[in-house]
C-alpha cells in the first residue's frame, strides 16, 4: 500500500520490498526445503535470493524503464546501462541466518542519483518493521520519525560489527579490534545483517557499527537512514566517501567521533606508520591468546580474556620457557581505580572448553 506522504520513487521501492518479503516470509514457514548454493566458503545464496531479487527488478522497471540496476545476485545485467538513476539492491541481506531460521535478515533497497543516494528502504519481513528515508526528508520506522542515539559516553554504548568470516580475512586484526574495544563498551553484538544494523543505528537501538568486507548493496540503503537520522557514516578514517570502499564505521556523532580515533589504524586508508602500529598490536593479541603455538597454528580462541600491550611483554618471557599448561577460561577483575592488573583466578575458577 502506498503512503502519500512518501516520494514517489520511495512508495515504488516499498512496494518491491514489501512483495520480496512475503517471498521471504513463505519460505521461512518450510526453511529446510530452500535450495541452497554456496558462492564462496561461508558466503550462500539461496532460491530466495533470486526470487526476491526478480520481484524486486521487475517492480523497479515497471514503473522506471530508464534506471539502472546493481542488484547483488546479477550484477548490472538489468536496467539501463548509462541512466544516472540506479537502484542498489540486496534482496536478502543475512542469508545465512535466514537459512538457519535465525530472525534477522532483511530486504535493502536504495535509489542513487549520480552517485549520490537519495531513496533508502530496509524493510525486516519477520516483524514487520519498515525503514525508510528520502534525502533531506528524514528517516522513518513505521511511519514514525527515528533519531540516533543521543548517548555520548563509549562505556554507555552498544556497538554492532560484524565478523570476518571468508577465506582470507584479517581474524587476528579484528581481535586486535576487539581487545581495544570491547573493554571501554557496554556491548559488542554481531546480529549479521548489515543493512539492519545500520538501521538500528538510525533507530537509536544501537550507538554505532562498523564491519569491513562489505559491497555497495549492503550498506547503501543504510547509510541514508543514519544520516537523515541525525548520524554520521564513513570510513574507519572518518572519510565520507565509503561506499565502494568495503569498510564501514556509522554512529551517533559524538560517538563517531570517539570511534574513529580507535579503528583508523586498521584502515587500509591509514598511514604507514598506523599500519605498523596495528599490526604489531595484532601480534600481541595473538601471542597473548597462545603464547606456545606459532602464527600459523594458534588456537585464537584458547582463552576468553585479552591482556593489554604491557600484560602481554611482561607474560612473554615466562610463557615461552614454561610447559604448555592446560587451557582455562581466565576471569580479570578490575578495580574502579582503572588498574589493570590482572587478579589471579580464584581456587575452581577454571573451565574446561
Amino acid at each position: 500500500m502506498s503512503s502519500p506522504n512518501l516520494h514517489p520513487m520511495l512508495n515504488v521501492a516499498v512496494k518491491a520490498a514489501r512483495a520480496a518479503g512475503a517471498i521471504i516470509n513463505r519460505a521461512a514457514l518450510d526453511v529446510e526445503a530452500v535450495r541452497i548454493s554456496q558462492k564462496q566458503v561461508n558466503d550462500f545464496v539461496t532460491e530466495v535470493d533470486h526470487a526476491s531479487e526478480r520481484v524486486i527488478i521487475e517492480t523497479l522497471l515497471t514503473a522506471y524503464p530508464g534506471h539502472g540496476i546493481l542488484a547483488e545476485e546479477s550484477g548490472t545485467e538489468h536496467g539501463a546501462k548509462d541512466s544516472d538513476y540506479v537502484w542498489i539492491i540486496d534482496p536478502l541481506d543475512g542469508t545465512t541466518n535466514f537459512i538457519h531460521g535465525f530472525p534477522v535478515y532483511c530486504v535493502s533497497i536504495a535509489l542513487a542519483v549520480k552517485g549520490k543516494v537519495e531513496q533508502a528502504v530496509v524493510y525486516d519481513p519477520s516483524r514487520n518493521d519498515l525503514f525508510t528515508a528520502t534525502k533531506g526528508r528524514g528517516a522513518y520506522m513505521n511511519e514514525r520519525r527515528i533519531r540516533v542515539s543521543k548517548r555520548t559516553k563509549l562505556p554507555e554504548c552498544l556497538i554492532s560489527t560484524g565478523f570476518p568470516f571468508r577465506t582470507g580475512d584479517n581474524f587476528k586484526q579484528y581481535l586486535a579490534i576487539m581487545a581495544d574495544l570491547m573493554p571501554k563498551l557496554a556491548g559488542l553484538r554481531r546480529p549479521g545483517a548489515a543493512a539492519l544494523d545500520l538501521a538500528y543505528v538510525a533507530a537509536g537501538f544501537t550507538d554505532g557499527f562498523f564491519e569491513t568486507g562489505l559491497s555497495p548493496w549492503d550498506v547503501a540503503a543504510g547509510s541514508l537512514l543514519v544520516t537523515e537520522a541525525g548520524g554520521l557514516i564513513g570510513n574507519f578514517t572518518g572519510e565520507p566517501e565509503f561506499l565502494e570502499q568495503r569498510e564501514c564505521l556509522a554512529g551517533a556523532p559524538r560517538i563517531y567521533g570517539q570511534l574513529v580515533p580507535l579503528l583508523s589504524q586498521y584502515s587500509k586508508f591509514a598511514g604507514l606508520d598506523a599500519k605498523m602500529r596495528a599490526s604489531d598490536r595484532a601480534r600481541a593479541v595473538s601471542a597473548s591468546i597462545a603464547p606456545n603455538a606459532d602464527a600459523s597454528s594458534a588456537d585464537i580462541y584458547a582463552r576468553s580474556t585479552i591482556a593489554s600491550d604491557d600484560e602481554s611483554a611482561a607474560d612473554a618471557a615466562p610463557a615461552a620457557a614454561a610447559a604448555p599448561a592446560p587451557r582455562k577460561l581466565t576471569r580479570i577483575r578490575r578495580d574502579p581505580a582503572g588498574d589493570n592488573a590482572p587478579v589471579p583466578p580464584a581456587e575452581g575458577d577454571t573451565a574446561e572448553r
